[in-house]
């Protein structure tokens, strides 16, 4: 590889960006100090080159891996992770395939290939635990949840609640790194940059949450609690917005019993508050 020069490269923050900051290393043969998607904030001595977006630039460069029988699937879910220095990474990463074809993906001594696929493992791992904590609430006949994750896992939530949800009107909606993912009319579209607060729930939305705690508790075993076993397969971090975890609206629950269950009497209010 050639050496680093005094050079950050800065993109718009696209996937197709960052390949093409990988193209640029490749016409101008030289590898950058960083790459950034956002000019940095504090001043620096090195040259700041902007990059522009070419789908062009781009699809060369993935032909290139793709050709050298390389997983392109890798490197976009490693532009999904958190990674410290992530971009750089990828470049270096990319040139590693470029240089020993797909063996370069098995050459885990490399602190390069190491740190992406441990980034991407933590990633994908992250995404296989939100499907099963993503929790929706119902707005106007639309559902609704929010998740706070380390990774930008949109990306790898959006085929499967579209296929489970497919006939339903939802979004997902990452507070972390401003991303949506909206289903409406079995078409579904990722949303990036954009600011939401869902606003607070009605009381029937407060009764239907406390009807699951409800569900929650009962079912549990309480010989069997093992808290430190629930938070390693359930992560604290994801319990702010895990209905189950919180339990601020429980009131509105008897309500809704009486009101939706018709297997209840008129006579039976002591026992529905009792719940």
């Amino acid at each position: 590889m050639p050496d680093r020069r005094d050079v950050i490269y800065c993109y718009d923050g696209s996937f197709d960006g960052l390949i093409c900051c990988v193209f640029e290393s490749y016409v101008k043969d030289e590898l950058p100090s960083d790459i950034c998607s956002e000019e940095p904030e504090q001043l620096s001595l090195l040259e700041i080159r902007y990059i522009e977006t070419d789908t062009a630039h781009s699809e060369r460069v993935l032909r290139g891996i793709a050709k050298r029988n390389c997983s392109v699937d890798f490197i976009k879910q490693a532009f999904l992770t958190c990674v410290p220095k992530r971009d750089i990474l990828i470049l270096d990463y990319i040139r590693k395939l470029f240089s020993y074809g797909r063996k370069a993906e098995f050459m885990l001594a490399d602190d390069t290939v190491n740190a992406l696929n441990k980034a991407v493992y933590h990633c994908t791992h992250e995404a296989h635990l939100l499907k099963g904590f993503v929790r929706f609430s119902e707005y106007g006949g639309v559902l609704a949840a929010v998740i706070s994750p380390k990774n930008k896992v949109i990306p790898l939530l959006a085929d499967h609640f579209a296929d489970r949800l497919g006939g339903e009107n939802f979004f997902i909606y990452d507070d972390v790194h401003r991303m949506a993912f909206v289903h409406i009319d079995r078409r579904g579209e990722i949303l990036e940059n954009i600011d939401f607060e869902l606003p607070p729930p009605d009381r029937r939305e407060r009764g239907f949450r406390g009807l699951w705690r409800e569900f929650y508790d009962a079912i549990e075993i309480s010989e069997r609690e093992n808290p430190r076993c629930r938070m390693s397969n359930m992560p604290k971090r994801f319990w702010k917005n895990i209905t189950e975890m919180n339990r601020s609206d429980t009131a509105a629950k008897a309500e809704i019993l009486q009101k939706n269950s018709p297997l209840l009497s008129e006579n039976s209010g002591d026992r529905i508050t009792s719940l």
